[in-house]
This record gives structure tokens, sequence and C-alpha cells, in this order.
């Protein structure tokens, strides 16, 4: 056997294999993207919701609106975006985005008004986000790896969860040091700083285009100088190797049914997530409790992500689901069936623990069933129908709270929702497509 670098050389000089996986560089930029990403997600949005309404004049429930518009706009992006993935790779995509939502984030800091605000974060940030962040990095990691996927797509979401732990204590710093205006443009320079150059300079759309295998593997020696990549990597993982057009894949019984396990939950995490704090404190717990349960949260999703990853590689990816959709629900059952704040924090422990696997395990899934070569088309059009739930999310439960005066039936809803994509979980099949040929 001889290294995939010597088989696809076309010297007679044979190249040494490097000893660090081209790939593991893919993995730190994608850590570094899902980091800042972090910044316009709707848990640091949280944060900033009390300075920000006071400060512009809008009223809750409107500017949660802001966050479902964002939702909407990255789900009907997404079937644009997945193809030019598929076809060009992720480096000028998330170069361009982290270049985008850089500029949104200085803008923000000099929105005088809530309409400005919103325009800056929908046609800067939004967009940008859609380019630079999850579809884009998993999409990519997920060619560049097959055995090793589940790890490097959890290495990958560390960077999103490691900010998510900080965020709030770092800009409750800034708010005190300089401010919500120009904590927003310390986040856009960092955002071009970590996210644009590295993208620029170290991504790349597959190993096969640098003369490498999925995971470092070596190439078929039988092929010789001439192998062709494609058919190399089809050898290595033939169930990988399939091509799928949007017609076939929206025809799939497994498309719809991954769209709804995750959509449902993602109604939840959408909700919760902003409204979580409020919960809490709702339910006649201090403000530091409900900081207090936020770190909860985003501390056992950031400790139990690589332990997802682990664990996908290690059990079927439908069992793996049904096991983190459990977890969550009991969790947040837990929460709910007694006013202890032992209770809550167990309880947050737990969702916290089946949160660090959603990320991981809904990007696996598609990998796992639809393969590498399709990935970016089939993530867009799962994106565009699960970010359609979760866009409903926090309406749905800021207007539940609004009617009946408490978010106790939110939750129950929440739980129901995740008993039932649990079910579905056991239910995915792989569908069947007849793989690629040369």
């Amino acid at each position: 056997m001889v290294s995939t670098l010597d088989s696809y050389n076309s010297t007679p000089t044979a190249i040494q294999k490097p000893k660090i996986f081209y790939g593991w560089y893919i993995v730190t930029v994608g850590f570094l993207a899902q980091m800042n990403c972090a910044f316009h997600m709707s848990s640091t949005l949280s944060v900033f919701l009390k300075p920000l309404t006071e400060d512009l004049a809008v009223s809750r429930g409107l500017f949660s609106v802001l966050r479902s518009g964002e939702i909407l706009l990255a789900g009907a992006l997404a079937p644009l975006i997945g193809p030019l993935v598929d076809r060009y790779g992720g480096r000028w995509l998330m170069a361009g985005g982290a270049l985008s939502a850089g500029i949104g984030f200085v803008l923000l800091s000099q929105a005088s008004a809530f309409w400005q605000f919103l325009l800056v974060r929908w046609v800067f940030v939004a967009v940008g986000g859609v380019l630079m962040c999850q579809m884009v990095v998993s999409v990519t990691i997920s060619r560049w790896f097959v055995r090793k996927r589940g790890r490097a797509i959890a290495i990958a979401s560390l960077g999103q969860g490691s900010a998510k732990v900080l965020i709030p204590i770092v800009t409750a710093t800034l708010f005190v040091w300089v401010g919500w205006r120009s904590t927003w443009a310390i986040f856009g320079l960092l955002t071009l700083v970590l996210v644009v150059i590295p993208a620029a300079v170290f991504m790349r759309r597959s190993p096969e285009e640098m003369g490498l295998m999925p995971d470092g593997a070596h190439a078929p020696a039988q092929f010789g100088a001439v192998a062709e990549p494609r058919r190399a990597a089809e050898l290595v993982c033939r169930g990988d190797a399939v091509v799928w057009s949007r017609r076939e894949i929206i025809g799939t019984r497994t498309f719809w049914i991954i769209c709804f396990m995750y959509g449902m939950a993602n109604v939840g995490i959408a909700g919760l997530n902003l409204h979580v704090f409020a919960y809490v404190t709702d339910i006649g717990f201090s403000a530091m409790v409900a900081a207090t349960t936020l770190t909860i949260i985003a501390s056992t999703q950031l400790g139990s992500t690589l332990i997802w990853g682990f664990i996908s590689e290690r059990i079927e990816i439908r069992h793996s689901s049904t096991m983190m959709f459990l977890i969550q629900a009991l969790g947040l059952a837990l929460t709910m069936a007694s006013g202890q704040l032992l209770a809550i924090y167990v309880g947050f422990f737990l969702y916290g623990i089946g949160l660090g696997g959603s990320f991981v395990l809904q990007e696996l899934i598609w990998a796992t069933y639809f393969g590498r070569l399709s990935l970016g088309a089939v993530r867009g059009l799962g994106i565009f129908v699960t970010y359609a739930f979760g866009a409903a999310g926090a309406p749905f439960f800021g207007f539940v709270h609004d009617v009946t005066g408490s978010y106790h039936s939110s939750f129950i809803a929440f739980v129901v929702a995740l008993v039932l994509s649990a079910i579905l979980s056991v239910m995915v099949r792989a569908p069947r497509k007849i793989a690629i040929r040369s």
C-alpha cells in the first residue's frame, strides 16, 4: 500500500505523506467559524435583550420577531447555498460570510432605531451567518472524514459551545467597560480577524482535490498514479459515494422523517433559548439563579459535545439520536415536576447534555444516510424545512406566555415534541440509490 499522495502524484518522485492529515486544518477553521457564529445566535442576543429594547424603544415581542425573521431567511437561503458548497467548496463562502457578518456587527453599534438594527441583522449578519456557519462547516468536514466524522464535527462544534459558555461573562464585562454598542463592534472585529483570513488560506473543498483520501486513508495501490480520486473514494466507502438530485432527495421517506425529527425539536430549542432566563425568574428564582441556569446549559452542552461525537461512531445514528431526544425530554420534565432549585439545575443539566448531542447528530445523520457528494444540496433542503419549524419557536413561547401567563404549556409541548422525535428516529432508514460508477 502506498499513500494517497503517492498514488495521485503525476511525477516519478514519491511525495511524503504528511504527518498531520490536512482535514484537521479544516476542522480547526471550522472551530473558529463556529465560535464566531455564536455571536449572532439567540443565546447571545438574549444577553442584549434588555438594553437593546430600552435604548431602541421596542417591545420584547416585536424584538423576538427579529430572530424569527433571521431563521426564516437562513432557511430560504440554505437550498441555494448548499449546492454551491458541493460544487465550489466552503473556502470563499466562509470568507465572504465572515466578512459580511463582521461588517454587520460593526454597523449594529451605530444603529439608533430598531428598523436600522433589524435591517443590518437581516442583510449582513443573517446572510453572513448562513455562509460561514454550521451548514457550510459541517458539509465541508463531512467531505474530509467518514470513519472519524463524528469526532471531527464534534470538535468543530466545540467552538460554538465554548463561546456560549464565555459570552455571558464576556458580554457583561464589556457592557460595563464600553457599553453594548462597542461590544457589537468588538464582535465584528473578532469575526473579521479569526474567520476571514483562516478560511481564505486553509479551507479546501475535498481531500480528493489535494490527492488525499477521507480520514487520511491510503488509496488502493492497484490504481497507481492515474487513479481517479472519486473512484478511489468510492472504494473506501461505497455507500458514501452517491449523488442525489433535489427531486430524488425530497422524494425519499428518509428526508421527511429527519426533517420532522429535528424540526419539531428546533421549535422548542429556539423558543427555550430566548425565554429560559425569563422562565426561571417567572417561577420565583433570582436573576442570578437564571444566569446560573444558562451557564449550566452551555457548560453541559460544551462538555458533552465531543462525547456525542464518539458515541455516534460506535452506536447507530438513529439509536444515538433516540437517546439524545429522550435525555432532553427527561431534563425538561424534571424542571417542571418540582419547584425545587436542585430539580431546576439537574433538569437543565440533562437538557444541556442532550443539546450538545443535537448539534452533532443533526449534522451526522444527513451525511450518514445521504453520503458526501450531494451533502450540500441535501443539507440545504433539510435546513429549509427544519428552520421553518424553528422560526416559530420564539414567538410560540412568547405568545403562549402572553395568553396563559406562564411558560408551562410551552414546556409541555416541547417535551411531547422531543418524545415524538425520539419515536421518529427509531423509524428512520437509509434511502436506497445505486452508487456512482466510473
